[in-house]
């Protein structure tokens, strides 16, 4: 008995389809983004001296570590969360301003 007449021309689509649709659903699950998998953050050369629940106090503890010569920066990381960082040879008396800062 002889194959229906024009189902051999379905054939290549359906298997393109499916091969694209596997590979989709493949990169899909490959890359997915999952908060398990990210690595640390890396500080590089800065040392964390601060975290803050906001960003407005971080950014005036900034201002305080600036007037007194030291080069800051601030990190976001998360809501609700900022963080004042600095080089390492600066962390011991910006800790020590920070220890005294209080936000406004």
């Amino acid at each position: 008995m002889a194959p229906v007449a024009g189902t051999h021309y379905l054939a290549g689509p359906v298997i393109a389809f499916a091969v694209v649709a596997g590979l989709a659903l493949f990169l899909r699950w490959a890359f997915r983004s999952d908060p398990r998998r990210r690595p640390p953050a890396d500080d590089g050369l800065l040392t964390r001296v601060a975290t803050l629940s906001r960003r407005e106090s971080a950014l005036a503890l900034r201002a305080v570590l600036s007037d007194a010569g030291i080069r800051s920066t601030v990190r976001v990381p998360g809501p609700h969360r900022a963080e004042v960082l600095v080089f390492p040879e600066d962390a011991d008396r910006a800790r020590a301003l920070a220890a005294s800062f209080r936000p406004g």
